[in-house]
């Protein structure tokens, strides 16, 4: 088995690729040991003393690390995949599954065509840039002309989220939708 690990964005999130469907559907992110439990994979890639974040794409996975160095790391966690995806175990446990709720939506029924515009324009514009670079991105809301993401993934924390949510995301929403007025991460 041959894993290719690419850079994103952020310094602190390596992207690794087992060239296999990690998740056909929905994603999933783990900040914290216990939020990986539910995942054998999860589980081996926290064991690796400085890994902090934990987050399965289609066809990749994410790691984030609190401090360390990449060439120091990645040998541990390259081990972890392909021993995980070896042996055949699950990727969740107990039959738990992905997930993209993020909490409950909101937005007032009045905005609904609005919204749903939004949300065509993340899936099919957005959400492939942000998954090539490791990350995902969700909507939250839309209020009095402010949408409401969650960022996961590489792009949670990374220092050019900023950049990203500003310069690229919500200059494309007002393109399309006058009613934007800026883009705010949750």
């Amino acid at each position: 088995m041959f894993i290719q690990t690419e850079a994103t964005p952020n310094p602190a999130t390596l992207k690794f690729l087992p060239g296999r469907v990690v998740m056909p559907e929905g994603t999933f992110e783990a900040k914290t040991p216990e939020q990986g439990e539910v995942s054998p994979l999860a589980q081996r890639l926290f064991a690796v003393p400085g890994v902090t974040g934990v987050f399965f794409g289609y066809d990749f996975i994410t790691v984030t690390k609190a401090d360390g160095e990449w060439q120091h790391l990645k040998p541990a966690i390259l081990g972890g995949i392909m021993e995980h995806f070896m042996t055949g175990a699950p990727l969740f446990a107990n039959g738990y599954g992905a997930t993209d709720d993020d909490g409950e939506e909101f937005f007032d029924p009045e905005d609904a065509s609005t919204v749903e515009t939004i949300k065509e324009l993340l899936e099919t514009r957005i959400r492939p840039a942000v998954a090539g670079d490791g990350g995902d991105i969700t909507f939250r809301g839309f209020k009095d002309g402010t949408v409401y993401l969650v960022m996961k993934g590489a792009c949670s924390g990374c220092p050019s989220s900023t950049a990203t949510l500003r310069h690229g995301i919500q200059n494309l929403l007002r393109h399309f939708l006058p009613d934007v007025r800026e883009v705010q991460a949750v």
